[in-house]
């Protein structure tokens, strides 16, 4: 195993308000592999909405402070593909035209990545101590895949887990519709495509649909409960954490 690593959780948004269970889950593997893991409190948004919305004067003030926030640490690390790839590739094209925020936004990219890239890429994880038994499929979020690269690795990890099954998604790398303020300014092409996502995912007969971005994995479990399919949705890290009984399925009604 490589030398200790003192890795920065980066919780995102949506974990923290929706699903503080991927974070403790996160927190868990990156130990198991050697971690010291720390949650800066001074974190915020990584900026992301007002950066595909256009508004870079706001994402630069969001982006300004998670550079600070994340300065101490030999790794940023983040449960999901989408705010690692706003840090590793868009922060430096935020400060382009500023010299001194330009190499500290290159410096922390260099060392952030999305969490199981980090586990298989970097710390060299090859299996995990989990056991879930059940048939499962995976897809494969949009900002992961294109931008991180993120496709084996979870499918490598996966293979671990004791009485796990994974029933390949044909679209498996198809968008489902989320992305961000897509589904929000064109509502209608968004419910199409998840629509054709969770028959898609229903075809496949898996009991479980599992992802590595809690927003994708939202948009899909609320169209599962509306055309009544019962598979549940979970986000990866659970289910490699041995979690996956601590909290009920994504979207699921509180009690």
């Amino acid at each position: 195993m490589p030398e200790p690593a003192r890795v920065a959780l980066l919780v995102t948004c949506l974990v923290d308000l929706f699903r503080p269970s991927i974070g403790f889950a996160a927190v868990k593997l990156l130990e198991a592999a050697g971690c010291t893991v720390e949650v800066p409190r001074t974190q915020t948004c990584c900026g992301q909405p007002a950066y595909n919305s256009g508004d870079r004067g706001d994402a630069k003030a969001v982006a300004r402070q998670v550079i600070d926030a994340f300065a101490r640490y030999d790794y940023l690390v983040a449960p999901s593909g989408s705010c690692a790839g706003m840090v590793k590739l868009h922060y430096p094209e935020l400060f382009a035209d500023e010299p001194e925020m330009f190499s500290r936004a290159e410096e922390l990219a260099a060392r952030t990545y999305e969490l199981v890239s980090f586990l298989v890429d970097v710390r060299g994880m090859k299996q995990v101590a989990a056991e879930w038994p059940r048939q499962v499929t995976y897809h494969d979020a949009c900002s992961g895949l294109r931008e991180l690269g993120v496709k084996a690795q979870p499918r490598l990890l996966l293979e671990s887990v004791a009485g796990l099954a994974v029933r390949e998604l044909p679209g498996a790398e198809v968008c489902c519709g989320f992305g961000g303020t897509f589904c929000v300014k064109y509502p209608e092409i968004s419910d199409k495509m998840v629509g054709d996502k969770a028959t898609e995912i229903a075809a496949t007969g898996a009991d479980a649909v599992l992802a590595g971005d809690l927003g994708c994995l939202l948009n899909i479990a609320g169209k599962l409960s509306r055309l009544g399919i019962p598979v549940e949705a979970r986000h990866v890290a659970e289910v490699l954490a041995g979690m996956a009984g601590d909290a009920p399925p994504i979207g699921a009604p509180k009690r």
